[in-house]
């Protein structure tokens, strides 16, 4: 059925969801929580509200936020910035990147053509799909300070792997949010990739990025402002799921993970 994703009108019913998953009327969000732990067999005790019943709407309890001790930040150079399983991982060959068996697309095109490409072309990169039911908020991989953030408008394909292996340069067509930060590593960039019913994406330092969703690529400059964050830091979360793309620049370093590893945000990946 992935044809009927080129058919659809992708954006309205992405605004729908949005719309849907904010209703606080109490039949409706109780009834529809419950129904989603029970069919993504979601682990509400890792949370703070550890009932389904305190949350206001259920984009709250999609975003929910997890106790202190349930997510460990361990000693590792970079840690995992997100739940979710590695769809692909490995290094960036003369600018292209895996996105499934017979896909590959281009650092220059996931980044829009941005002139700090050439920093990822030989560098290396892993690209993380959070399920329904992981943890949806996305926190630093390592310490750095945040330089720029480009916003980049696009499709809203699923990015599921049944799409992933069929739809060709998904991640490059998909609407997305780039942010680079400035760290130890040199400059490294980390992708917020949106898909079908991923009602909105927010950072912390700029709050709700989409919707609206805008028909023209936006650039924010942070150079002057020097946001800084610590590893494990939150910065950011998916207001329903997506995907997470990791690239780091021109060096030795790799990532120890393997093609369909479950990771948990905060576990050493160097």
């Amino acid at each position: 059925m992935v044809w009927l994703q080129y058919l659809l009108p992708q954006h309205l019913l992405s605004r729908m969801m949005f719309r849907f998953t904010r209703i606080e009327n109490t039949f409706i969000k109780n009834n529809f929580i419950s129904w989603f732990i029970k069919s993504y067999q979601v682990d509400l005790s890792e949370a703070v509200k550890d009932n389904a019943k305190d949350y206001k709407n259920f984009n709250e309890f999609f975003t929910r936020k997890l106790k202190t001790k349930a997510r460990v930040i361990e000693d590792g150079k970079i840690v995992c910035p997100v739940d979710g399983s590695v769809s692909q991982l490995g290094h960036i060959k003369d600018s292209k990147i895996l996105q499934a068996k017979g896909h590959l697309f281009t650092v220059n095109k996931l980044l829009a053509e941005d002139s700090r490409s050439v920093k990822y072309n030989n560098g290396f990169f892993a690209t993380i799909y959070l399920s329904p039911k992981d943890y949806h908020r996305i926190h630093m991989p390592y310490d750095g300070v945040l330089n720029s953030m480009t916003y980049i408008p696009g499709d809203l394909f699923s990015v599921n792997s049944n799409t992933t292996n069929r739809v060709d340069g998904l991640f490059a067509r998909n609407e997305r949010v780039v942010c680079y930060f400035e760290t130890e590593f040199g400059q490294c960039a980390l992708i917020l990739v949106g898909a079908i019913f991923v009602g909105s994406m927010q950072t912390v330092w700029h709050g709700q990025i989409t919707p609206p969703y805008k028909k023209k690529m936006q650039i924010y400059d942070y150079k002057d402002r020097q946001i800084k964050f610590k590893k494990g830091d939150e910065i950011g979360r998916f207001n329903m799921g997506s995907t997470v793309i990791m690239l780091m620049p021109n060096n030795s370093n790799k990532f120890t993970l393997d093609e369909s590893q479950l990771v948990r945000m905060g576990q050493s990946i160097i």
